[in-house]
């Protein structure tokens, strides 16, 4: 299989039966015109959309009514003629003409409604469950699109596991001899179901052409799933930051993602809010940042594009496209090939069966959104990881607070402990499973969760160099007591809980100045924090939480943190390694994302910023330090390990080199 290229467009093209003209104004050359503008490189262009339609003439099913040309085989002929890379779209998960032929194939939820939309009294589309004869329709096709039509690749979206309670699915139950109102048997089904969709996909594909590109879109990685992996070649991170998913949702999914050994890229979109949307547009430096944090976080790029039903690629798209690919296109020889530098491990909730998964969005866990932007703020080096991952990689393991412990875990964290790694752990984290105490030593005793709320943390550190007070924590506490470790924080409770008959104030009832007990610990296994405090960071943004786990790592990590940055708290820093042209490269970020609207984060200006130091711990001789793709050299020293550097000026991206011998 070829390597991916950097600069892909995922061409969306769901057009409904009643649109005239189909492909009547497709023009190849505006086509091709409109590709080199945007810089362009590879496109994900369509087979059949979600309406269940085919854009190419004589198939298997039916083609789109109005269609006026063959319009899959022009498009991918232009294509070729200007080396742009394809691969091929099929919408998997919905078909709405066979739907409605079909509604026997339809999953369903256990009220017997059907998924995207209800019934077939509302405009929508309505999802098919791969455990009726709609999967050999489905294969029918896949396989003559393999066969037909050269291509780098094959898209299949809208598939995943599913809780389906259709007929069929639920006659197999009973026929297994099986409880079809028990949702564990439900879910094992469903992962069953899964599974065959993958095998027979893939053989289908692979046994027509064995390089052929494979992903299956879920619009969204889930983290833990090695199991489900092997049957990607490549994966796609959808992270639309306006269409749902918030800028949060990238870095998280990339930060796990890069350490599976796979190439991958990430997938936004020009839209000025999500998918469908005709005539919505980003600003050209949303699309800017976008890319850059791409290519920050070792992905390449893929941009989210409608084809208008006639056939025209918009002209104003492709110029905005074009201002961030052209900028891709400059720094690609530094993004390649890249190994992303890592000082923390943070065990994402995802990979947890413990009941207390909460999203801030589609699918974003509270606590893993709440610590990754901390670790972003504090300038940390991280991955996201899950219980396959060697946790002896990383100097620090941040368990966010809903990592209960069970036996398997008990035995690899223990083992991490002793081999000199270190542990923070807020909330719930590392209690059994049945939360009665703690399963790894913190040094501290579980007494069971504080019945004042809210309660309040007093640190024994300063707060934004003005000193200590009472701050107040909006989540719920764990209370605990002192069991060989060290204080470094403690919890002051409040006057009592209001209700009818005690209130103080409007809000909450004040702190009692003395009622004190154990809150922050540290032990040789780490340090605990008995909040809640990355999913409370997520929903309420107090930077006293952001204080104690800064305060907390930088005491874990001590004198062994890899990078060091003035950058303001809105950047972004990585440090990728390219280890086969024997240099890192330093990526530092800014902009700032504000809300417009209900729930539309937007990207307007760029503001330059000036003046960042960093400080770089590493084992190697250094003998250049430049600026890329400008190529320009800049100062730097090397002491003891440890590299120091000034960059003038970063406006939006700016790539570091360090060249080492």
């Amino acid at each position: 299989m070829g390597k991916m290229p950097f600069r892909q467009i995922h061409l969306d093209f769901h057009t409904g039966g009643e649109i005239p003209g189909v492909g009547s104004k497709f023009n190849k050359q505006q086509f091709q015109n409109a590709l080199i503008k945007g810089h362009v490189n590879s496109i994900n262009i369509f087979a059949k959309g979600h309406h269940g339609f085919l854009y190419y003439l004589d198939g298997v099913s039916k083609s789109h009514p109005t269609l006026e040309i063959d319009l899959l085989e022009n498009m991918l002929e232009a294509c070729k003629e200007i080396d742009v890379k394809t691969q091929i779209y099929i919408s998997a998960g919905l078909d709405e003409m066979i739907a409605r032929k079909h509604p026997e194939w339809l999953f369903r939820n256990q009220d017997q409604s059907t998924v995207w939309v209800k019934d077939f009294t509302t405009a929508g589309y309505h999802e098919l469950c791969m455990n009726t004869p709609y999967l050999d329709y489905l294969l029918k096709q896949v396989e003559e699109v393999t066969n037909r039509f050269e291509t780098e690749g094959i898209f299949l979206d809208i598939v995943g596991p599913r809780k389906c309670h259709c007929q069929t699915c639920m006659n197999q139950l009973i026929e297994e001899g099986k409880d079809p109102r028990d949702e564990k048997a439900v879910i094992e089904l469903g992962e069953r179901v899964y599974k065959n969709y993958l095998e027979r996909i893939v053989e289908t594909i692979h046994s027509i052409k064995p390089d052929m590109k494979i992903f299956h879109n879920s619009g969204h990685i889930k983290r833990g799933r090695r199991d489900l992996f092997g049957y990607y070649t490549h994966f796609e991170l959808e992270s639309l930051p306006t269409g749902g998913w918030g800028y949060d949702h990238f870095p998280l999914s990339a930060r796990y993602v890069q350490g599976l050994g796979k190439e991958f890229l990430g997938m936004t979109g020009k839209f000025h809010t999500t998918w469908g949307e005709f005539g919505g547009f980003k600003h050209p430096n949303a699309l800017r940042y976008e890319s850059a944090l791409n290519l920050a976080n070792g992905a390449k790029i893929c941009v989210g594009d409608q084809m208008h039903p006639q056939g025209m690629l918009d002209e104003v798209t492709y110029a905005l496209i074009g201002e961030a690919y052209k900028e891709v296109e400059e720094k690609e020889p530094w993004c390649d090939d890249v190994e992303n530098i890592a000082d923390i491990g943070l065990l994402s909730e995802e990979c947890i069966d413990s009941g207390d998964l909460e999203v801030t969005n589609d699918f974003v866990g509270k606590a893993d959104a709440g610590a990754v932007r901390m670790l972003l703020e504090g300038k940390y080096l991280f991955n996201v990881i899950d219980l396959e991952e060697d946790f002896n990689k990383y100097k620090v393991i941040i368990l966010p607070d809903v990592i209960t412990v069970d036996e398997i875990l008990e035995e690899k964290l223990n083992d991490y402990i002793n081999r000199g790694g270190k542990i923070l752990a807020t909330g719930n984290s590392c209690l059994d499973k049945q939360r009665q105490n703690f399963a790894i030593d913190m040094g501290i005793k579980y007494e069971g969760n504080n019945p004042y709320k809210p309660d309040y943390f007093v640190p024994h550190f300063s707060y934004q160099g003005l000193g200590s007070t009472s701050f107040i924590m909006y989540s719920d506490g764990i209370k605990i007591s002192l069991d060989g470790g060290e204080v470094l924080g403690e919890r002051e409770d409040s006057y009592f809980n209001r209700d009818l008959l005690h209130f103080s104030s409007h809000f909450h009832t004040p702190n009692e100045p003395g009622k004190r007990s154990p809150g922050m610990v540290k032990s040789d296994a780490g340090i605990y924090i008995a909040w809640q405090v990355f999913t409370d960071y997520a929903t309420k943004g107090s930077l006293i939480l952001k204080d104690s786990v800064k305060y907390a790592l930088d005491k874990l990590l001590s004198d062994n943190k890899s990078l060091s940055t003035n950058l303001m708290e809105q950047g972004v820093t990585t440090l990728q390694h390219q280890k086969d042209k024997n240099r890192y490269i330093n990526h530092l970020l800014y902009a700032i994302p504000v809300n417009r609207g209900e729930g539309v984060e937007v990207i307007e200006d760029i503001v330059p910023i000036y003046d960042v130091d960093v400080t770089l711990q590493v084992k190697e001789k250094i003998e250049k330090v430049y600026l890329a793709p400008q190529m320009i050299d800049i100062p730097y020293s090397q002491t003891d390990g440890k590299l120091t550097y000034n960059v003038d000026k970063v406006d939006c991206h700016q790539m570091v080199v360090i060249q080492y011998k």
